[in-house]
């Protein structure tokens, strides 16, 4: 995690499907939820009233479409 992201990919949020690979970070552009299932969890968390432009610093393998209301979601690698 020392490490800056050495790659990007926009995310499409879904219940059940996980990401490429466990992400560094999230990027949220738009502002609202975001609800995640972490790389050693099962069950998912939501961060709620995300300002657009954060950085959430989450380990996360799914991003889950349930509750997630922000937009332009990046993963960071």
């Amino acid at each position: 995690m020392d490490a800056s992201a050495r790659k990007l990919a926009a995310v499409t949020p879904h219940d059940t499907t996980e990401l490429a690979q466990v992400t560094k970070a999230l990027y949220v552009g738009g502002a609202g939820n975001v609800s995640v299932i972490a790389t050693d969890d099962s069950v998912a968390v939501t961060f709620v009233g995300v300002p657009a432009g954060s950085i959430l610093p989450v380990r996360a393998k799914i991003v889950r479409s349930t509750s997630t209301t922000a937009t332009s979601i990046v993963a960071m690698y």
